[in-house]
């Protein structure tokens, strides 16, 4: 896996070897950095169930002035926090070895506030509901911030979820990304 496009583009990534984590196929990833482009300038973005943080050192390379990521198994973690180190952009990144749940409130405490919230669960735990619900609270986002889900194409979420609402989905095959937009 390889950082796509930016001031990184073609630097190598390391992923974790095994089934622990699904890294965002190449395709979706392409089609959700490129929606975002408008609004990745100086955003503090937020990666949920990151894995070996392919997303949100993408949003970074592409122009985003900082990246959170949580991701609660070791390997994952391990292999993130080396690609932030190989990148060079400790500066702009923090890694959070967390369940989402926890950090979630970790940074509801914090005052913490994102511009951009991608989340990418393990499909077979199903938390794309709960943990829309939690960001529809709106303690996490910026007015008007966006948050990207990636689920499977057969369980999509609600169109309105607390203060989010859902303004466009893209499909491939068996995954699809909902984006909502929460409340100015």
């Amino acid at each position: 896996m390889r950082v796509i496009a930016g001031a990184l583009k073609g630097r190598r990534l390391e992923v974790p070897r095994g089934r622990t984590t699904r890294p965002t196929a190449d395709q979706v990833r392409i089609a959700l950095l490129d929606a975002l482009g408008p609004y990745l300038g100086e955003a503090r973005v937020l990666d949920l169930f990151a894995g070996a943080g392919g997303v949100g050192l993408e949003a970074l390379s592409r122009g985003a002035a900082h990246a959170t990521f949580v991701e609660r198994d070791p390997r994952a973690a391990a292999a993130l926090e080396a690609n932030v180190r190989a990148l060079g952009v400790a500066a702009q990144a923090r890694v959070l070895r967390l369940d989402v749940a926890r950090a979630q409130a970790l940074l509801e405490r914090e005052g913490v506030r994102f511009d951009i919230v991608f989340l990418d669960p393990p499909y077979e735990a199903d938390l794309t509901r709960a943990t829309l619900e939690d960001l529809g609270r709106g303690a996490l986002l910026a007015p008007g911030g966006l948050v990207v889900a990636q689920h499977p194409t057969k369980r999509p979420p609600s169109a309105e979820i607390g203060g989010l609402k859902a303004f466009r989905t893209r499909r491939f095959g068996e995954t699809t990304l909902t984006f909502f937009r929460a409340r100015e």
